[in-house]
């Protein structure tokens, strides 16, 4: 089982057409509705490693790296690329109506995989959710356009900076231990490589058909959100719920946009209430 810690793995893989996938399941053999928990960016399955132990004492709960991040090899990420995976996951695991829970392009990923490829879902929890546009931040798209620029950059500056932008996701300082959980993945030459190519697949076009079908979707829907979310405004979540039949929005307070960061317990009590 994965542990609390920066060493914290998923023990197994599966190998579909985007890559090589780290994937692992907790609470294999509980018999409650199964969860699929779906990590955004910067990030990794570590950002649920306090959520899925607690959900898993009633439940299977369902983990993944996407494509590039964490442990999951593949080629140019992108959220469609994602959505194709997260679908054939699903499958895979022979899963016939989870609750699919994601995290900024993670909810993307969600939406897409459950409104495009049919992927069934018996609810959806979409935290700080990358879907409406302009979910592409002003940094990101900087980045986007002066791709080669970054490239160059030295790589002991281009951490300094990868490090001051992944402290403005919370409010709270993470942990050295945490920080450097997410850091060592974007560290020398090929971490910063890695990183860049996840951000040269950032399209918000990714999220065009989701955004038109919004009014689709026919499942219970929560929209969870850090009160002090810098990267994506909370006027975002109220509009995301207005799109979506019989959506309900919670805001967490004191958290920004990593909320399992900064309040994982009030995470945590948000999905006790869609699960039980």
């Amino acid at each position: 089982m994965p542990t609390e810690t920066a060493t914290w793995a998923l023990r197994d893989r599966v190998d579909l057409p985007t890559g090589t996938i780290a994937v692992d399941v907790l609470g294999a053999d509980r018999p409650g509705t199964p969860v699929v928990l779906t990590h955004g960016t910067p990030s990794w399955s570590y950002l649920w490693r306090r959520v899925a132990p607690a959900l898993a004492g009633d439940r299977p709960v369902y983990l993944w790296d996407l494509p590039t991040y964490g442990d999951s090899t593949g080629a140019m990420p992108s959220v469609a690329g994602h959505a194709a995976t997260l679908a054939a996951l699903v499958e895979h695991w022979g899963l016939t109506a989870p609750v699919l829970v994601g995290h900024d392009i993670g909810a993307g990923t969600v939406l897409s995989a459950h409104l495009v490829h049919g992927t069934p879902a018996s609810a959806l929890v979409l935290a700080d959710a990358a879907v409406l546009p302009p979910w592409i931040t002003g940094g990101t798209r900087h980045v986007q356009q002066h791709l080669d620029t970054y490239r160059g950059m030295p790589t002991h500056l281009f951490e300094a900076m990868i490090a001051g932008h992944l402290r403005t996701a919370v409010v709270r300082p993470l942990s050295e231990e945490a920080e450097r959980a997410y850091l060592e993945r974007f560290a020398g030459t090929d971490g910063r490589q890695r990183y860049l190519d996840q951000v040269a697949g950032f399209d918000e076009d990714d999220t065009r058909e989701v955004v038109e079908r919004l009014g689709d979707i026919a499942v219970p829907t929560d929209i969870v959100w850090g009160a002090e979310d810098t990267w994506l405004p909370l006027q975002a979540a109220t509009t995301l719920r207005d799109a979506i039949p019989g959506a309900r929005r919670h805001t967490i307070p004191d958290a920004g946009h990593f909320l399992t960061e900064d309040a994982p317990e009030a995470f945590i009590a948000v999905l006790t209430g869609v699960l039980w």
